[in-house]
């Protein structure tokens, strides 16, 4: 059944959750105005961040062959005990990276839904896609093959997505979102399938015109055979959930989704492409992702 949800004063009894705002974590804020996040640090070795109760965000560094260079990982975990567990993929913004994959507090929203029994214990797996790639092939770089191709082994040699490493759904904010679904497609072609898609401000941009500006595609004719709002069919059965504030810039793209698309979950009301609006809908995407687990 499809669910419908306006957020704010208007929504009546559909409570969302305002979580804290943490430092760091608002590098989507200028993302599509084209300002570059500072680079992170390299690391070679698991990193912690987050106190155990707020949930755990552990960073790694491997070597991409796909993308021809070093990139980063960021799990999110709901505790520092967390293992064996279920993959959600998380697809990061324009000129973001792994860290900033989430736009908010996610570690913390996953960590206090399974505390609260609203979800099963899972993960998700954030990693360096490049700057402005949108997630497709680019001459010697190719972010869609390394989901592909190398995150399952990268996942099972960590005891995560089950033996095969693969995991069972995807997410993914602003290009994030546009990359999402077209990973679920490229799942679908394998006949290996996610089995949701949680979409968050996600770039359905409208014209070409608008879209040739990032640079992105070769021309007209890539991009449209990779725009979701022109191939609305292709990922399958997976469900899906999108967020979007009324005073995003994508709003108009995700409107025409809904319409078109009817997603299970469509969910949009005040706010714009920020970390405030990514931390109110965040419960709610790990909500919706949770309801899909293996």
């Amino acid at each position: 059944m499809r669910r419908t949800v306006l957020m704010g004063a208007a929504a009546g009894a559909a409570a969302t959750v305002t979580l804290g705002v943490t430092a760091g974590s608002g590098a989507l804020r200028n993302a599509e105005k084209g300002v570059k996040p500072p680079a992170p640090a390299p690391s070679s070795t698991p990193a912690l961040a987050s106190a155990p109760s707020r949930g755990v965000m552990r960073v790694e560094q491997v070597r991409s062959a796909y993308r021809r260079q070093s990139v980063e990982i960021a799990t999110f975990l709901p505790s520092n005990t967390s293992k064996d567990l279920p993959v959600c993929l998380l697809l990061h913004g324009r000129f973001g990276n792994a860290r900033s994959a989430p736009g908010g507090d996610l570690a913390g929203a996953l960590a206090s839904a399974v505390a609260k029994g609203h979800v099963k214990p899972f993960a998700f797996v954030a990693v360096d896609g490049g700057a402005n790639t949108y997630w497709h092939q680019q001459q010697n770089d190719n972010p869609m093959a390394m989901l592909l191709e190398e995150i399952p082994t990268w996942l099972a040699e960590r005891g995560l997505g089950g033996p095969d490493g693969k995991p069972f759904a995807v997410s993914g904010i602003s290009m994030g979102g546009f990359g999402a679904f077209l990973y679920a497609r490229r799942r679908q072609e394998r006949r290996d399938p996610v089995s949701a898609i949680a979409a968050i401000s996600p770039a359905l941009i409208t014209s070409w015109g608008e879209m040739s500006k990032r640079k992105a595609f070769r021309d007209q004719a890539e991009w449209a055979s990779m725009d979701p709002l022109r191939n609305l069919d292709k990922h399958g059965g997976a469900k899906v959930g999108m967020w979007c504030g009324t005073e995003d810039s994508f709003i108009t793209g995700v409107r025409q989704y809904i319409q078109r698309a009817r997603p299970v979950v469509a969910a949009t009301g005040p706010g714009g492409h920020n970390q405030v609006f990514y931390n109110r809908v965040l419960p709610d995407v790990v909500r919706f992702v949770g309801r899909h687990l293996p």
